[in-house]
């Protein structure tokens, strides 16, 4: 269905080529899991089969690439739009109307399919990606996670022979990534189609491949092979498959249920070592004190590592509030029955939620479970309809920004919306300006966050990763006591995933108070102090990270799962009791 012959893509400018000697096939009706590091090409080989590279993206491809017989060298992108549907890592820049039911029908009406096909399908669409009651929602109201459904269901309409998804479930809970997932199974093995994924939450995806493509680094020749095979040696990999490299167990287990088959030895082996009750791999800064009484001062995080010296520099100590009645503030953000409505739909109501200077709080729940409009009322881009909302002292939404900005700062699901300028160097001088911060200092904090990039590159050139991070030293430059982060690992790696929660740790060390929305539960096991569930806009569960996560299907981390009863939750925690 799709073959590669000595394929490789340079860009213009780049000193070497970014895709080298590809030459492989994939059969028809297999999915294929593109594994490999932020950077090693993943995107770039997608787009060739989909003809993005290079007639839209440009560059030069040397070889062959054919998707059902057509060479993607002669037939442009639109010319393949029959056999091969793509979703990128940006639902957005896929959507050409403005409502659910519409942007599912697109696609089939540019293709001129007949109208009772077109109804049909769309409704098997609907049910397929349980977007049935978002029918007629415009586009714009959709949570992040809710959006890449709807772009999955655009391409699936048409029903090509090919999908090639990069990123398909980074904005999704882990309920609707399961039921994506079953999906794309679904259409392989009973209609045939021919699936082509790039991932980089292996724990989710790895078991539903037929065979793994790893791009171990740029412009090196891919490997190509079953998932066991690629896992045992690849520089990626889910915890499942990192904690039976550390039990020894062969062949590695993909799966939760194989690995807990394996995993009498490993529990003998850790009993007796088994965390306390109440703790995790991040231990509370000081137990929740009640909203009338003033807490102790707060110690850091006993988890979190030493730092070198740059770090401490950089990770200056939050400023305390000390503009409130009775000086120093034992709270950096307090919500109180917090109620919003928006477009009609009631987003949040009765919320209570406080966090304390140097605690990290992890946001949980399924898409449009309310986690960005919560977000959103602590930065003040969301009005509350009822309660209240003090964030660093003030109320955000009736702060001016050029005062909110030095008590709360968020990064956005989509860290570009913070980018503007067209290079790194002026993204820091109007940092700096905006934080009236001396200058250079988010120079230094993007030295510091991400070494080795230059003043003049364009913020658009950069990875995912890389954009977090620039995005991340903005709104540090004016050391904000309260730090937000909507979806931080969406589109990274397991290192740069390691590279941030280090960089978490050192904030939250410094007093900085952190609140992150996420779905990757493996983040949270691995960051947070706490976890609060949300649910239909109400908070379901508030509690240390170990009681939450242990207690919950959906929520529990890979490692959790395999050596219940016991109450581990990372790879790290079980390597540290077994040495």
């Amino acid at each position: 269905m799709i073959r590669f012959e000595d394929v490789s893509v340079t860009y213009d400018g780049a000193a070497g080529p970014t895709l080298c000697g590809v030459d492989l096939e994939v059969p028809e009706g297999e999915l294929v899991l593109v594994v490999g590091p932020s950077g090693v090409g993943k995107s770039t080989l997608l787009g060739a089969v989909s003809g993005l590279v290079p007639h839209f993206t440009g560059g030069t491809l040397r070889g062959r690439v054919t998707v059902a017989g057509r060479d993607t060298r002669t037939h442009k992108p639109r010319q393949l739009a029959d056999v091969v549907g793509t979703v990128g890592q940006d639902p957005l820049s896929h959507f050409v109307t403005d409502t659910v039911e519409d942007e599912l029908a697109y696609g089939m009406e540019s293709l001129g399919l007949a109208p009772d096909v077109m109804r049909r399908r769309v409704e098997e669409t609907l049910d397929l990606l349980g977007l049935a009651p978002l029918r007629d929602r415009p586009i714009a109201t959709l949570s992040g996670g809710q959006r890449q459904r709807v772009a999955i269901g655009s391409v699936l309409t048409p029903h090509p022979r090919v999908l090639v998804l990069d990123e398909p479930t980074s904005a999704l809970d882990p309920a609707a990534a399961e039921e994506v997932l079953a999906v794309l199974q679904r259409l392989v093995h009973d209609l045939g189609t021919t699936v082509l994924m790039a991932e980089h939450r292996l724990e989710r995806v790895v078991q539903y491949a037929d065979q793994v493509l790893l791009l171990a680094a740029p412009g090196t020749a891919p490997r190509l092979g079953a998932p066991a095979e690629v896992m045992a040696d690849s520089p990626v990999c889910p915890p499942v498959v990192d904690l039976g490299r550390l039990a020894g167990w062969s062949p590695l287990p993909l799966t939760v249920r194989d690995a807990r088959r394996r995993a009498a030895g490993l529990r003998e082996r850790l009993t007796g070592h088994e965390p306390a009750p109440g703790t995790g791999t991040a231990t509370a800064p000081a137990p929740a004190a009640p909203r009338e009484q003033a807490p102790v001062p707060v110690p850091p995080p006993a988890s979190a590592a030493p730092r070198p010296a740059a770090r401490r520099r950089l990770f200056r100590r939050a400023a305390p509030r000390t503009d409130a009645p009775g000086g120093t503030s034992p709270d950096v953000a307090e919500v109180d029955s917090l109620a919003v409505r928006r477009d009609g739909v009631q987003a949040l109501r009765r919320v209570d939620l406080t966090v304390a200077p140097g605690e990290t709080v992890a946001l949980m729940g399924r898409n449009g479970a309310g986690k960005s409009t919560l977000l959103g009322s602590l930065v003040g881009l969301v009005q509350p309809s009822a309660g209240q909302v003090r964030a660093g002292g003030v109320v955000p939404h009736r702060t001016p920004p050029r005062d909110l900005v030095r008590r709360v700062g968020l990064v956005p699901q989509e860290p570009r919306d913070l980018l503007y300028a067209d290079t790194v160097a002026a993204e820091c001088a109007a940092a700096d300006r905006d934080a009236q911060a001396a200058p250079g200092t988010c120079r230094a904090l993007v030295q510091e966050l991400l070494p080795g990039v230059r003043d003049e590159t364009h913020p658009r050139d950069l990875s995912e990763g890389q954009r977090l991070a620039l995005a991340l030293a903005v709104v540090l430059t004016a050391r904000p006591p309260l730090l937000l982060l909507d979806e931080p690992t969406r589109g990274l790696d397991y290192g740069a995933k390691a590279r941030l929660v280090a960089v978490v740790r050192a904030l939250a060390a410094d007093g900085h108070a952190i609140v992150l929305a996420t779905h990757d539960v493996e983040l949270a096991a691995e960051l947070a102090h706490r976890v609060v569930l949300l649910a239909e806009g109400e908070v379901i569960a508030d509690g240390p990270t170990a009681e939450v996560v242990v207690s919950s299907p959906s929520f529990a981390p890979q490692v959790t799962k395999i050596l219940a009863p016991q109450r581990w939750l990372t790879v790290a925690q079980v390597r540290k009791a077994l040495s």
